[in-house]
């Protein structure tokens, strides 16, 4: 059975939401139930036959096609089935997802991934601030699943992280794994200012040295026997991160953030 496919006739001026269109949320509808199906874009609501060429059958795999980054929500509350989508994002992409994947085969707004319980949420390209954070007003963010970005990440990348993975392959800018509480964020390109800034526990795993506050303390070199069954853990994921030649148990280790419980710990890869 063909995956239930949008394709964009053109794009709209005003930005739309997209969180109607999950998997879960469409099964047992006919074709023609879904395409009249109202969008919110902008002010006013349209059908999502006005937008999109409606086309296949299999509502466990969806597929947008001629996506740009005014198409907002996308997976949102995600609860199984796969998203596929073919250019870029807007903002809270994967918002609350609680299982299934996303794919991502462009660039990705703001908020991307926040607040998700569960599932899988690859970007090919860059994404915005926020990622796998918190909305604003809010003290926990992403909670489980794992992130995967091949380019580079904006600011607060992880900010309130309660539970989960998040691996970029590229750069973050300032105040990633801000305010963390648990889980794993790895960076293999450079991160900016203020890391780990206020982090209670969790783990920053990095490629590069960073420029680290005073309320981080160097707990000197150590070999950690549990990183080689981390890496094991990524060998399925089509990344640079299931490669074996960027694996490594020789680390550089810091405790902080000091100004806060101390328990969090940055570990930056030894050259050996």
């Amino acid at each position: 059975m063909s995956a239930l496919t949008f394709t964009l006739k053109q794009r709209p001026d005003q930005r739309v939401d997209m969180s109607p269109l999950v998997c879960q949320a469409l099964e047992n509808l006919e074709p023609v139930e879904i395409a009249a199906i109202k969008l919110h874009c902008g002010k006013r609501k349209v059908r999502v036959d006005e937008l999109f060429i409606v086309s296949g059958f299999d509502t466990k795999q969806i597929l947008i096609k001629n996506s740009f980054a005014k198409l907002d929500y996308i997976g949102k509350d995600l609860d199984g089935g796969t998203i596929h989508v073919e250019g870029d994002v807007g903002a809270y992409c994967g918002m609350g997802m609680k299982s299934g994947a996303i794919k991502i085969h462009g660039n990705a707004g703001i908020y991307a991934g926040c607040e998700m319980k569960k599932g899988q949420l690859e970007i090919s390209g860059n994404v915005g601030d926020f990622l796998g954070g918190a909305l604003a007003g809010n003290k926990m963010g992403m909670k489980g699943g794992l992130i995967l970005v091949k380019g580079n990440a904006g600011d607060r990348v992880g900010d309130h992280l309660r539970r989960g993975t998040i691996l970029i392959e590229g750069s973050t800018g300032d105040y990633c794994g801000s305010r963390m509480i648990a889980g794993t964020i790895a960076v293999m390109g450079n991160t900016g200012k203020f890391l780990g800034h206020s982090m209670r526990r969790g783990t920053l795993l990095l490629w590069n040295s960073p420029k680290l506050s005073a309320s981080f303390n160097d707990c000197g070199s150590h070999t950690l026997a549990f990183l080689p069954m981390l890496f094991k853990s990524f060998a399925t994921l089509n990344s640079h991160f299931a490669e074996a030649a960027s694996a490594f148990n020789r680390v550089q280790r810091y405790a902080g953030d000091m100004s806060e419980t101390g328990r969090g710990e940055i570990l930056v890869k030894i050259e050996t």
